[in-house]
């Protein structure tokens, strides 16, 4: 299925990626990779397409493994069809590499939007989150594991008739370099300070960890930092999260108690996707609301908390300009630029 013209050429505008996506321009990059949108020939529609991995420099049997995993989760992740989820269309190969072809959404990302804006509204935050919760609460059902909630994967439309949708994004599907899940190598992939206590002390990712990881981003989103705080070093971090000892929450309000239960040390005792998701539409709905009208609704827009204009003072310094969250993102969501204003690690 590979174009025998564009095979040997570099990626870049106009480039026809397997035959069939013809690559209009870049949305972002990073140590991910290169995200393009992109136009589907053969459907007539726009598509964000991103390289998972580039095989160049890497034995034969490293660059099919590369390629057999983007095959395979590639598949599982097409298994979730969601309204509050990036939809996967095709996994494609071209010239032997992998692309990864997903709904396009121009939209920013709950990351952006806290580097902008420093917290979200308690109420929106409790929206933002119910929404992810109930999507992966269908995910969890179909099997999926996503391993990397954060506010860098949650995207929220930014135009059009989708404004203010929300959708999670990346089902541990891209590997980065320098993303840090602890394998069974001893290597260490994912995003620490939104890691559960169980994954830094090395045990595999599951159900209970996205529940630990979603609630780590709703923290995020209402106080303006993680839970553990922020460290350049990813193993200062570890150690911090093992000992799953977090900062006490000043801002939360009525999402604190959900908070806590959703980062409750122990998976076992921690709550479920499902009852996260209740629990946090309750506190989105308020008096007057309902469930499903928190689940169906778009989110405010703009969306703000109380330090509109710039982070609370004593934020640590550090912060990135965005990490995370590809298709369908703003221009410049994958450039790892440093930014006057400190922000969360995400």
């Amino acid at each position: 299925m590979t174009s025998e013209t564009d095979s040997h050429r570099t990626p870049g505008p106009h480039y026809l990626v397997a035959g069939r996506y013809r690559l209009l321009s870049r949305i972002g990059g990073g140590g991910m990779g290169t995200v393009w949108l992109a136009r589907d020939q053969l459907l007539d529609r726009e598509v964000a397409v991103k390289q998972v991995l580039s095989t160049e420099g890497l034995s034969e049997e490293s660059a099919e493994n590369v390629r057999k995993r983007a095959m395979r989760e590639g598949r599982i992740a097409a298994r979730l069809s969601h309204r509050n989820a990036i939809a996967m269309h095709d996994v494609a190969l071209d010239g032997g590499e992998p692309w990864l072809v997903m709904e396009y959404l121009p939209s920013r990302s709950v990351a952006q939007i806290l580097h902008a804006t420093a917290t979200i509204d308690v109420t929106e935050a409790a929206k933002i989150g119910a929404q992810v919760a109930d999507a992966m609460t269908e995910a969890h059902a179909a099997g999926i594991i996503h391993r990397d909630i954060k506010p860098g994967n949650i995207l929220i439309a930014g135009a059009g008739r989708n404004a203010g949708l929300v959708k999670i994004t990346d089902f541990g599907i891209s590997r980065a370099k320098d993303d840090v899940t602890i394998t069974q190598t001893g290597l260490i992939t994912g995003t620490p300070a939104y890691f559960a206590p169980e994954v830094a002390r090395g045990d595999e990712p599951g159900e209970e960890s996205d529940v630990y990881s979603l609630g780590a981003t709703v923290y995020t989103m209402v106080e303006g930092q993680p839970p553990f705080g922020v460290d350049d070093n990813s193993l200062v971090m570890l150690h911090r999260v093992a000992r799953a000892q977090i900062n006490p929450m000043t801002r939360a309000g009525a999402l604190e108690p959900v908070i806590l239960r959703m980062l409750e040390p122990s998976p076992r005792r921690r709550i479920s996707m499902a009852q996260a998701r209740d629990e946090l539409a309750r506190v989105a709905a308020g008096e007057h609301g309902t469930t499903e009208q928190v689940l169906t609704s778009m989110v405010a827009r703009p969306v703000v908390g109380p330090s509109t204009l710039a982070p609370r003072s004593g934020t640590p310094s550090g912060g990135y300009a965005s990490t995370g969250g590809y298709p369908g993102a703003m221009p410049g969501q994958f450039d790892h630029t440093r930014t006057a204003t400190p922000a969360p690690r995400t």
